[in-house]
């Protein structure tokens, strides 16, 4: 049986509040013949509520052990509306995983700047967590997260974390924020007046809002950035995951099969373009 074609048994083992619309499911396999499975970071899975129907959800992490597996979901429509109400011990159809990832090997040796908006942090968990994992491999590891109010913040306790190791630049931003907000109060472009860049020597990847990303890209550019060096995830409708239904084409492309990572220099062209 292919978890590409066919949903396979999954078991909720952990489940967590992110925010008030935003919950956490990690799982795992039941079916012993699904042991092989393995990911790339930037990659998603279409989780499948039994009787309800699926989603596309990227996929966070690994969980403790090779086995788990990390999905962040916010409550948007009837499929992760039901799922919201599961519990531990609860299960999931899974396929996949889906699509293409972060740029890897090109980011061997580099500076890695991560720049996300909103829930746009959660295809970036998994790239996070490889360049940690695999350490002598990167250069510096700059992550720039923007919310719309700072109460939005998720994953609070690992930008924490992250920001304490070495070789590690965390920057905070919010359009708007309570007293005592610990990050920056704008937009998240402005974060970029604190980073040091080596715009020789950098590789950007960049989740979230389109005209978030849109806004990045410029300033990026204007500070030399070369544009072959920025790689967008991109979000549609993507129903089938594999190509046929074509609610998720962007142009010739299909966001599900030849994304949801692309270089900036593909999709340059259709991103400023309504209907695209």
């Amino acid at each position: 049986m292919s978890a590409i074609d066919t949903p396979v048994n999954t078991k909720i083992v952990a489940r967590s509040e992110e925010s008030g619309d935003i919950f956490t499911l990690t799982l795992q396999f039941t079916d012993t013949q699904e042991k092989n499975y393995a990911f790339q970071p930037g990659q998603f899975n279409m989780l499948y509520l039994f009787g309800v129907g699926e989603v596309p959800i990227s996929i966070l992490s690994h969980g403790e052990g090779d086995s788990l597996y990390a999905h962040t979901i916010r409550r948007v429509g009837r499929v992760t509306q039901g799922m919201s109400l599961l519990q531990v011990g609860d299960h999931l159809g899974l396929r996949g995983p889906f699509g293409r990832g972060w740029p890897l090997a090109k980011a061997e040796g580099k500076d890695v700047l991560i720049i996300t908006g909103g829930l746009g942090c959660a295809p970036s968990v998994s790239i996070i967590h490889h360049i940690l994992k695999h350490r002598a491999a990167f250069g510096r590891l700059i992550i720039l997260q923007g919310v719309k109010h700072s109460d939005d913040l998720i994953f609070k306790k690992q930008y924490e974390q992250w920001a304490a190791l070495p070789n590690v630049q965390v920057a905070l931003a919010a359009d708007s924020s309570k007293p005592n907000w610990p990050g920056h109060t704008g937009l998240i472009t402005e974060l970029l007046d604190q980073v040091n860049l080596d715009v020789n020597n950098t590789l950007c990847m960049m989740c979230g809002p389109e005209g978030m990303m849109r806004a990045a890209v410029k300033r990026l550019t204007q500070l030399h950035l070369p544009e072959e060096a920025i790689y967008l995830s991109l979000e549609r409708n993507m129903e089938c995951a594999i190509g046929h239904c074509g609610h998720c084409q962007f142009g010739g492309d299909f966001i599900c099969k030849e994304g949801p990572v692309f270089s900036y220099p593909q999709v340059k062209a259709l991103l400023n373009k309504k209907g695209f």
